[in-house]
């Protein structure tokens, strides 16, 4: 297996970031943290006016490691996760130029927070899209920050407590990604093409008007959210989802 989880390219103006991690379904495992960080930063200094995130496989991210989240000590775990993807989202927002997201896949738990810190997404027909984390017990703290400011508030309170799947015209019409498309590529390709006459300082003044609000609530509640986050991943109700998950059979509180 390769070290690279995230792969890196420019074209011209547009930086590509795709994480290549199919064996775990791109699950934000520290390494795939750490390393789209570094491709992100990569991409602002490169000179380029657009990012597209991308990825490999049938799943654009499935969210957190759940098989990171069994080992060592775990609540410094739990913290140092909850740190870690705060620090990830904030990542995107702050970056100087638009990120795109290119999704053609499943999305996840913590994938869906990915999606609602680009400042773009696009999503074709093999999209699904669920926030599952009330199903093993934990709920979608930290990404809330980065979903409630795009999702309808009647959407936001259906799927964060249900779990259930929606397709990309209905994460499309609730807000959660910009458009529903045929074909992903030409459609990211027509966005960018669009983006890329702007000047780096256009861009740049731009997004951070879109995104200070965002930072703001980030500013004032990551701490707390990440404090919660922590204390139900180590809850026993969670230790169960979590084994129930990776055991592939039904939590207690179903049987």
């Amino acid at each position: 297996m390769s070290d690279t989880l995230v792969r890196y390219d420019v074209d011209g103006a547009v930086a590509r970031v795709t994480l290549d991690s199919p064996h775990n379904h791109n699950a934000l495992s520290s390494a795939l943290v750490t390393q789209l960080r570094e491709r992100l930063t990569e991409a602002a200094q490169s000179g380029a006016r657009a990012v597209v995130l991308g990825h490999t496989g049938k799943t654009f991210c499935a969210g957190a490691d759940l098989s990171e989240a069994t080992d060592g000590d775990p609540g410094d775990l739990a913290v140092a996760r909850a740190r870690e993807m705060t620090a990830m989202l904030r990542s995107i927002l702050e970056l100087p130029i638009p990120v795109l997201a290119a999704v053609d896949g499943h999305v996840r738990a913590g994938g869906m927070g990915l999606v609602g810190a680009c400042d773009i997404a696009v999503a074709g027909p093999a999209s699904t899209f669920a926030l599952t984390e009330a199903r093993i017990g934990v709920a979608p703290s930290i990404i809330s920050l980065t979903l409630l400011p795009k999702l309808t508030a009647r959407a936001a309170g259906r799927y964060f407590v249900t779990g259930e799947k929606f397709d990309s015209a209905t994460a499309a019409a609730i807000g959660l990604i910009t458009a529903a498309a045929a074909d992903v590529g030409a459609a990211v390709t027509a966005f960018t093409a669009e983006i890329v006459k702007g000047s780096p300082q256009g861009l740049a003044a731009s997004k951070a008007l879109t995104t200070a609000s965002i930072l703001a609530d980030f500013d004032a509640h990551a701490d707390e959210l990440a404090i919660q986050s922590a204390r139900l991943f180590t809850s026993d109700e969670a230790r169960e989802g979590m084994l129930a998950f990776l055991q592939k059979r039904s939590p207690n509180w179903l049987s």
